[in-house]
């Protein structure tokens, strides 16, 4: 589940680059340019979140469950 909706992606290599970094501002992170759109895009990923774990539930329960339910 992603729950780091707000933070920069970062890799090995961009971990390295912002040692070097002077300026301090070498990291990019999700923005909005109002808070209704900020909120717009927290909601979004809750609920994407939501039926991501849904869906892992579902996948789950069917696997635990297969035989009783007549499923391969």
């Amino acid at each position: 589940m992603e729950t780091g909706f707000l933070f920069d992606k970062t890799g090995f290599w961009k971990g390295v680059g912002s040692i070097f970094s002077l300026y301090g501002d070498y990291y990019e992170f999700n923005s909005s340019r109002t808070a209704e759109e900020a909120d717009q895009k927290a909601l979004q990923s809750d609920w994407e979140n939501v039926g991501e774990d849904l869906r892992t539930a579902e996948r789950q329960f069917k696997e635990k469950h297969s035989k009783e339910l007549c499923l391969k």
